[in-house]
């Protein structure tokens, strides 16, 4: 089986990748899962799961430097495909040969999940999210959130991915208002909320996932009901291989 489910937004700072690396911990648990930085522009993933000194990574991949088999690291029980910093790597990479990479990965896992760029500003931005089979968008629970969260949705579900829910993240005091809202316009469910926390800080400055810096603490253990929720949907590779080398990637809204 094997299911691609892009995390996206439509904004920074939501917490997106915390989010991703959290999602991937606790399906693991059930799943052989692999992690791909798809933001090529804006890449943090590798910080937050210890890879800072990575040799390779998907920028050379994209680059036609090296296999996608170098770019790919054991971690935190999965594997994670980390995208380096270099803004003369992104401007020389193909982000086309992104199709292939997740074709290629698509064989040998579970769930990948794709970190997706913060905006659907460029082609690289927007693909993630329309090849995925669903997408999960992570929110800060405010209306402009809300709103940008929407337009992600609402992109992805016009060209065939499901939204599987949303997961507001940072949540402090009574976020029930806007969660209402959300349930009111988004097509999948709430997922979660995962409360503002000081240990998903501290796991980012220590280059941990928090799952794995503070296994205990509310925030992870709120990621980890929202991972049950996702609820992992089986599928054939050639499936999901075929549709990222085909598809035809839409010009951003």
């Amino acid at each position: 089986m094997v299911e691609a489910v892009a995390v996206a937004s439509g904004k920074g700072g939501t917490g997106k990748t915390t989010t991703t690396l959290a999602l991937g911990m606790a399906l693991a648990e059930e799943h052989d899962v692999t992690v791909v930085d798809a933001d090529t522009g804006m890449a943090n993933l590798l910080f937050h799961a210890g890879l800072g000194d990575a040799d390779t990574t998907l920028h050379d991949v994209l680059l036609d430097a090296a296999p996608v088999e170098a770019a790919t690291y054991d971690r935190f029980g999965m594997r994670v495909v980390p995208c380096g910093t270099s803004l003369a790597a992104f401007e020389a990479a193909d982000p086309d040969r992104l199709r292939e990479v997740v074709a290629t990965l698509a064989h040998d896992t579970d769930v990948l999940l794709l970190d997706s760029p913060a905006t659907l500003g460029s082609k690289s931005a927007v693909l993630p999210v329309v090849l995925a089979d669903r997408t999960v968008v992570v929110l800060e629970p405010t209306i402009p959130a809300l709103s940008d969260g929407l337009k992600v949705g609402e992109y992805a579900t016009a060209y065939g991915t499901d939204v599987a829910g949303v997961l507001f993240n940072k949540v402090r005091g009574d976020a029930g208002r806007v969660v209402e809202k959300a349930g009111r316009y988004f097509d999948g469910p709430t997922l979660g909320q995962v409360p503002s926390s000081e240990a998903a800080r501290a796991a980012r400055r220590a280059g941990e996932p928090l799952l794995a810096h503070a296994p205990d603490s509310e925030a992870a253990r709120a990621f980890r009901d929202a991972a049950g929720r996702l609820d992992p949907k089986p599928g054939a590779p050639e499936r999901v291989a075929d549709r990222f080398r085909s598809a035809v990637i839409p010009d951003p809204p």
